[in-house]
C-alpha cells in the first residue's frame, strides 16, 4: 500500500465516522456521542491532509489557536437564547471559507496559467473553472445571507420581511447576470478577463445573499437557518472539488443533504413550499388574522392559576421562543416535576418550527434534563388535547394560532398547529399584548377558555413553583 492509498483509506474511515456520527445525532441519548464521533472523523481528515500536503504548520497553528480561542469564548459566553444567531454566523463563515478557498485556487491559476495548472493538477480547465465559480457563488450567497439572518434573529435588523416594488424582478436580473458571468468565467481562457469576471461574481453573490434573505419574515427563520446550513455544506463540497479533496466533498454533501432534508421537514410542518417561504414576503405587514377581533384577552393572577393547576390531572407545556428569552427551561422542568408529584401527568408539546431554529425547543429542554420521552411531537399530542386539563403556552405564537385551521384569510391558514385551544383551560405566558415575531395576532388569546398571565415567563413559573411547594 503506497502513501496515496493510505490517505484514501483514511478518508474513507473519516467519512464513515461522519455517517455514523450523523446517525447518532438522530436520538437524544446518543447525540453527544454522535457529535464526538463526527469530530473524531474531522480530526482524522485534518491530520491526514496536513501530513499529505506537507503544509507550513506555522500559519495553520496560528489559525487553529485563533479559531480555538474564538470558539471557546463563544461556547462559554453565548446564551442559549442566542443559539440561532450563533448557528447563522457559523453557517456564514462556512460559506466564506469556501469562497476564500475558491479565490485562492483561482490566484494559483493566475500565477501558473491554465496550461501549467492543468499539467500540475491533472485537471480539466473547464471543470476547474466551473467548480471554482460554484464554490465562490454558493459561499458568497451563504455568507451574506447568514449575516443578514443573524441581524434579523438578534434584533439588530427588523424581523419583518422587507419587500419593495420590483424586488423579484431585480433578484431574477441579478441571478441571470451571475449565471452569465459564470458561463464567461468557465469558458474563457483570458485570465485578465476572468479575473474581472470573478471579482464581479464575488460582489454580486454577496449582494444576492442579502437580497435573498431580505423578503423572508421572522416566522420563517427556522427554514432559512436550515437552508443556509444546507448551502454551507454544498459550498464546502464545491470547495472539495476545487482542491480535489475527497473527504471535503463527502462531508459537504452530508451537510448539504441533511440540511436540505431538514428544510423540507420544516416546510412540511408549515404546510408551505420552499418557494413560498423564500418569495412570498410573508410577514411584510403587521396585519393578520384576528386584527378585526374586538374581544379583549382575559388575564389571570398567578395565585388563581395555581388553584387550577393544583386540581389538574393532566398538563401540557407548549414552549416557544419566549421560553428561550426568559431562560425559563429549568424552572419549567421543576414545575412539571412538582405537578407530577401532585398526581398530574405533565408532558411537553414540541412543534417542528417552534423557536427560531430547527430543534430550538428540544435543545433548551435537553439542557434542563427533561426526559426525552416527555417531548411529544405535534401528531402525538393533538389527539390528546381535548382531554388535557391545562395547556400552558410559554411564549409561542403561530404554532398555536387557531387561525391556521379556522380562518382562510390568514397567511398561515393550512399550517399544522398544536391544538392548544382544544384543552379545557389554556394559560398563555407573555410579557405583554404584542404580536409574535411573525407579526400575526393570535386568536387563541381571546378565546373563552384562555387566560393570559402577563410578565416574565421565568418569574411567573417560579411563582407557580413556590405556590406548589407551599401547598405540599
Amino acid at each position: 500500500m503506497d502513501a496515496h492509498d493510505f490517505v484514501n483509506l483514511a478518508y474513507v474511515a473519516s467519512a464513515t465516522l461522519f455517517v455514523f456520527g450523523i446517525k447518532m445525532l438522530g436520538a437524544a441519548e446518543t447525540a453527544r456521542r454522535g457529535n464526538l464521533v463526527s469530530g473524531l472523523g474531522m480530526l482524522l481528515a485534518v491530520v491526514i491532509t496536513l501530513l499529505e500536503q506537507g503544509l507550513d504548520y506555522i500559519w495553520i497553528l496560528v489559525g487553529l489557536l485563533l479559531g480555538g480561542v474564538i470558539g471557546l469564548v463563544a461556547a462559554r459566553k453565548v446564551k442559549m437564547t442566542a443559539m440561532p444567531e450563533l448557528v447563522a454566523v457559523f453557517n456564514g463563515f462556512g460559506g466564506l471559507a469556501s469562497l476564500l478557498v475558491a479565490w485562492a485556487e483561482f490566484e494559483k491559476i493566475r500565477g501558473l496559467g491554465w496550461i501549467a495548472y492543468e499539467l500540475e493538477t491533472s485537471s480539466n480547465a473547464l471543470f476547474s473553472g466551473f467548480v471554482i465559480y460554484c464554490a465562490m457563488l454558493i459561499g458568497g450567497v451563504t455568507f451574506t445571507g447568514s449575516l443578514y439572518a443573524y441581524g434579523k434573529l438578534s434584533g439588530k435588523l427588523s424581523g419583518s420581511a422587507t419587500v419593495f416594488g420590483g424586488q423579484k424582478a431585480l433578484n431574477i436580473f441579478l441571478l441571470i447576470v451571475i449565471l452569465v458571468l459564470g458561463v464567461i468565467f468557465t469558458w474563457s481562457t483570458d485570465l485578465d478577463l476572468t479575473y474581472k469576471v470573478f471579482l464581479s461574481g464575488v460582489a454580486l453573490s454577496l449582494i444576492f445573499g442579502i437580497m435573498g434573505v431580505m423578503p423572508i419574515g421572522g416566522g420563517d427563520m427556522p427554514v432559512v437557518i436550515s437552508l443556509l446550513n444546507s448551502l454551507s455544506g454544498v459550498a464546502a463540497s464545491a470547495a472539495g472539488f476545487v482542491i480535489a479533496n475527497n473527504v471535503l466533498i463527502v462531508a459537504g454533501c452530508l451537510v448539504g443533504a441533511s440540511g436540505l432534508i431538514l428544510t423540507v421537514i420544516m416546510c412540511k410542518a408549515m404546510n408551505r413550499t420552499l418557494g413560498n417561504v423564500l418569495f412570498s414576503g410573508f410577514g411584510a405587514t403587521s396585519s393578520g388574522a384576528g386584527d378585526d377581533d374586538d374581544r379583549e384577552p382575559k388575564a389571570i393572577s398567578v395565585e388563581d392559576a395555581f388553584y387550577v393547576l393544583e386540581a389538574a390531572s393532566s398538563v401540557v407545556f407548549i414552549p416557544g421562543y419566549g421560553m428561550a428569552v426568559a431562560q425559563a427551561q429549568h424552572v419549567v422542568k421543576e414545575l412539571a416535576e412538582l405537578l407530577e408529584e401532585n398526581g398530574a401527568e405533565a408532558n411537553f408539546a414540541i412543534h417542528p418550527v417552534a423557536g427560531r431554529m430547527p430543534g430550538h425547543m428540544n435543545v433548551l429542554l435537553a439542557e434542563a434534563d427533561v426526559e426525552y420521552e416527555k417531548l411529544l411531537e405535534m401528531d402525538t399530542v393533538n389527539p390528546m388535547m381535548p382531554t388535557v386539563d391545562v395547556a400552558i403556552v410559554i411564549g409561542a405564537n403561530d404554532v398555536v394560532n387557531p387561525a391556521a385551521t379556522e380562518d382562510e384569510s390568514s397567511p398561515i391558514y393550512g399550517m399544522p398547529i398544536i391544538q392548544a385551544h382544544m384543552a379545557k383551560t389554556v394559560f398563555v405566558l407573555k410579557r405583554g399584548q404584542g404580536k409574535g415575531f411573525s407579526g400575526l395576532v393570535n386568536k387563541l388569546f381571546v378565546m373563552e377558555n384562555t387566560r393570559m398571565i402577563y410578565g416574565d415567563a421565568k418569574a411567573t413559573i417560579s411563582s407557580l413553583v413556590n405556590e406548589l411547594k407551599g401547598s405540599s
